[in-house]
């Protein structure tokens, strides 16, 4: 539930549930090879293990090969970058999504591949307008102050059509905004029509809640995941598929040996065996 004494950021503007009339609908993006056809796969089948009604999910993607039936896939829109752009670091190519060709799917949950969805999605699903970022700041950064607000898109609520302004302010000047701005989700955070956060403990970063330092790892298993934690997101290294294939996985100071039950069950429980 939606924690009504939360500070004014964290509320989301949502409707009650015999108001809503879309459909819910999950976007996710995919190009290249960081990541395979099974990584969907296992989105789709989480995402409609956990949303009660029912879910339309959705891929951009440059390859449609040994997708589940059940989802359905679009190019991803041309958006002007070179090729040389896309290769950068910052991930510009996501700004793809404000694109008028993705204008008709009304509001959408995006959600990038490298997240485990393990509880309900109701909430996610129940806002209804401008965009709701997963606050990446004071409860991600260790030394962060406690005030410090930053949007991620690695699980966002918006409407392509409602925000196309972000693309448009974009395309304006984007040699310039790729140069002062760290990343796509800086700009689009900067650019929305306005903004909201989910609650802090929906979801939380598997690096910095659950992992332990210092090679810890090497000989303790992972943190419990905290009680209400709905989406777990494998931001940056480790990805999910490190973790589930590796023995020894994860950058200085996340060392950790073997495969965690909760990834492996995960993964066993969505199809992919380990």
């Amino acid at each position: 539930m939606i924690d009504e004494g939360a500070p004014s950021f964290f509320k989301l503007e949502v409707r009650r549930k015999s108001e809503l009339s879309h459909t819910n609908t999950v976007l996710c993006m995919k190009w290249g090879t960081a990541f395979a056809a099974q990584d969907i796969n296992l989105l789709y089948r989480s995402c409609k293990a956990y949303t009660k009604s029912t879910l339309r999910f959705i891929c951009l993607t440059d390859d449609v090969r040994d997708l589940d039936v059940g989802i359905e896939t679009r190019d991803i829109p041309d958006i002007g970058l070179t090729p040389a752009e896309i290769a950068l670091r910052g991930v510009w190519r996501k700004l793809s999504l404000y694109a008028q060709e993705l204008h008709d799917l009304g509001r959408v949950l995006f959600i990038d591949l490298d997240m485990m969805v393990v509880g309900p999605l109701d909430d996610f699903f129940a806002v209804s307008r401008g965009m709701t970022f997963q606050n990446m700041g004071d409860s991600w950064r260790r030394n962060s102050k406690s005030d410090h607000r930053e949007g991620g898109t690695c699980i966002f609520s918006f409407d392509p059509a409602e925000e196309y302004g972000i693309l448009q302010a974009f395309l304006e000047n984007k040699s310039s905004h790729i140069g002062n701005y760290r990343n796509e989700q800086d700009f689009a955070f900067g650019h929305a029509s306005s903004t909201a956060f989910w609650p802090n403990d929906y979801v939380i970063s598997f690096k910095r809640h659950l992992c332990r330092r210092y090679g810890a790892g090497l000989f303790k298993g992972l943190r419990a995941v905290p009680e209400g934690a709905l989406v777990i997101a494998f931001h940056g290294d480790p990805r999910p598929r490190d973790v589930a294939e590796n023995p020894v996985w994860g950058p200085f100071p996340h060392l950790h040996c073997g495969t965690p039950a909760l990834v492996r069950d995960y993964w066993l429980r969505f199809g992919a065996p380990v």
